[in-house]
């Protein structure tokens, strides 16, 4: 139920709306709406409208009473009612994806590069991309999950030079060969200048198509995805396509042609090159002076190929904030090729992760595999469960949960913009903001559920979920939806995050309050509802975080 809409709606004025309503401030109610906004319009002051709006209020079941603080005209629900609603009201969450039928989001996340190892700083670009993606199934879109490999460029052609040259060609290949020999090629240019050069040949064959050169390309791209997709597997993450810079290289040409054609690009010292300066920002380069294509080249390709084979309706790349100009160049360029969905291309920015305070480098060999910071989490939340609960069954898989839920929601679970640094005992923290704490709420809830079982049978009197406590929690999961919905908007997984600590803090406020389970059989039954649909909650919103919420720990 969209609660502030209907607020909105007992207010006899068309200037009111759902999005003018918030929430109040601890002590003033439940539900306000500022007026200020009005003051100028109305040549009144705030508290006079907020004042006319009380006394003109239809005030229904919903509402209990109002009052006028100030500006600000807050609404005090009807406790019974309310609870009521929340609890056994059905079809809120159909309604908004029934509202959102039909619409379709590209999200191009993780972008892994081929040859190079998935390592912690590909981190925050697949968790938040594949929150979102999930976070947009949930409202009812239609999601195209996209990871834009990087398969394309002179390192393939250094690497295949390395290869020839110092590879072991008589065992398969692994990814952690892949990086030695580029790491091996990189220090070893830097003493022979031929091996640059022999580099760029390599590449050249491979764009020739030359069939040796290209087989060995293929075994790069295959053995790489063969061992990311074990990562990918873990994480629950999945994509719908895998088409990568190598895919647009024949797409190019006609966006090419379509610049020249309309005069928006020049040459300029023997590179193509779209000029942006009235907007604020250097050239986009298109061509390089020796006829290479750039990310620019085949990113207007890709963008161009999105469009005309999904129809979005929002398309986001989930890529650093480093990479800020570069998505702001190729918005403004298609927008000047004259394409209306321009608008709706998003860069979903976030800002950098770092390992324990270290910096990371794949050129020079300074990486931390993603795996390896999987394992690790694993291997200390299995210690962890050891101590505090050494009798639980499935430690393993309970702590490949706990693992790999603290180390999604480490992403998840902080504003994206903001720079993060990777630590074990915070992330593993079962008393902090974090994913153990919630699985933990999570499986004290599943536990409550089980001392209860027999006795939940019925309906619950909702009335006898009216104290303070109680209220907290249920006005808290009234607004699960509309919080899903606005970290959608906001493209801000963090908001979800966010609630789910709110949420179970209040949970285990109520928990202290009083016995759940009582000799009063309507007492525990709504008590036990409440404790039900706060176990939902937190794991469908864990689940839109990447993270599994176990039964037990």
């Amino acid at each position: 139920m969209d609660y502030k809409k209907k607020i909105s709606e007992l207010i006899d004025s068309p200037l009111v709306t759902a999005d003018d309503i918030m929430i109040a401030a601890e002590g003033h109610g439940d539900y306000a709406l500022p007026c200020f906004k009005y003051a100028k319009q109305l040549r009144k002051s705030p508290q006079a409208i907020a004042g006319e709006f009380a006394a003109s209020l239809r005030c229904g079941d919903l509402i209990e009473r109002t009052e006028v603080a100030g500006g600000y005209l807050n609404f005090y629900l009807s406790r019974a009612a309310f609870v009521r609603e929340v609890m056994l009201g059905k079809g809120s969450t159909d309604a908004l994806r029934a509202a959102n039928a039909g619409k379709t989001v590209c999200l191009d996340y993780s972008s892994i590069n081929i040859a190079k190892p998935f390592h912690i700083g590909h981190l925050m670009s697949t968790a938040i991309g594949g929150s979102l993606y999930r976070i947009y199934k949930y409202l009812g879109w239609n999601a195209v999950g996209i990871n834009h490999l990087g398969d394309w460029g002179t390192q393939f052609g250094k690497l295949l030079a390395a290869y020839e040259r110092w590879g072991d060609k008589t065992k398969k290949l692994t990814l952690d060969d892949m990086l030695s020999l580029y790491v091996r090629f990189t220090d070893e240019s830097e003493r022979d200048p031929d091996l640059a050069e022999a580099g760029r040949t390599e590449f050249r064959r491979i764009e020739r198509g030359e069939p040796d050169a290209v087989r060995t390309y293929e075994m790069f791209k295959a053995t790489t995805l063969e061992e990311v997709d074990k990562v990918y597997a873990r994480l629950g993450i999945k994509f719908d396509s895998y088409n990568g810079e190598a895919f647009y290289n024949d797409k190019m040409q006609p966006i090419i042609d379509e610049l020249e054609e309309k005069g928006l690009a020049e040459v300029s010292d023997g590179a193509l090159v779209v000029r942006l300066d009235e907007y604020g920002m250097p050239p986009c380069l298109i061509r390089r002076s020796d006829g290479a294509s750039l990310y620019a080249t085949r990113d207007l390709a890709a963008a161009q190929y999105r469009a005309d084979a999904y129809r979005f309706d929002k398309c986001l790349y989930v890529v650093a904030t480093q990479q800020n100009l570069h998505f702001r160049q190729l918005f403004k360029v298609l927008e000047l090729m004259g394409r209306p969905w321009a608008k709706d291309l998003v860069h979903v920015q976030f800002g950098m992760v770092s390992y324990e305070g270290q910096p990371l480098s794949t050129r020079k060999g300074h990486v931390v595999f993603l795996a390896d910071v999987i394992d690790n989490t694993v291997k200390r939340a299995r210690e962890i469960i050891e101590e505090k609960n050494p009798e639980l069954a499935d430690k393993d898989a309970i702590a490949e949960k706990v693992g790999v839920g603290a180390v999604m929601f480490f992403a998840l679970g902080t504003q994206r913009i903001k720079d993060v640094d990777f630590d074990y005992e915070k992330v593993l923290s079962f008393e902090g903001e974090t994913a153990p704490y919630l699985q933990y709420t999570h499986a004290r809830c599943r536990s409550v559920l089980a001392k209860g079982a027999g006795q939940e049978e019925g309906e619950p009197d909702c009335s006898l979920l009216t104290d303070d406590e109680s209220y907290d929690v249920v006005m808290q999961l009234s607004r699960f939806d509309e919080t899903v919905a606005d970290a959608a908007d906001k493209y801000e997984p963090s908001v979800v995050a966010r609630y789910l600590i709110d949420l179970a803090q209040k949970y285990n406020r109520f928990y202290i309050a009083g016995r759940i389970i009582t000799d009063d059989r309507a007492l525990t039954r709504a008590r036990l509802a409440l404790t039900r649909a706060v176990a939902d909650t937190l794991k469908t919103g864990l689940r839109l975080l990447l993270t599994e919420a176990p039964d037990r720990m």
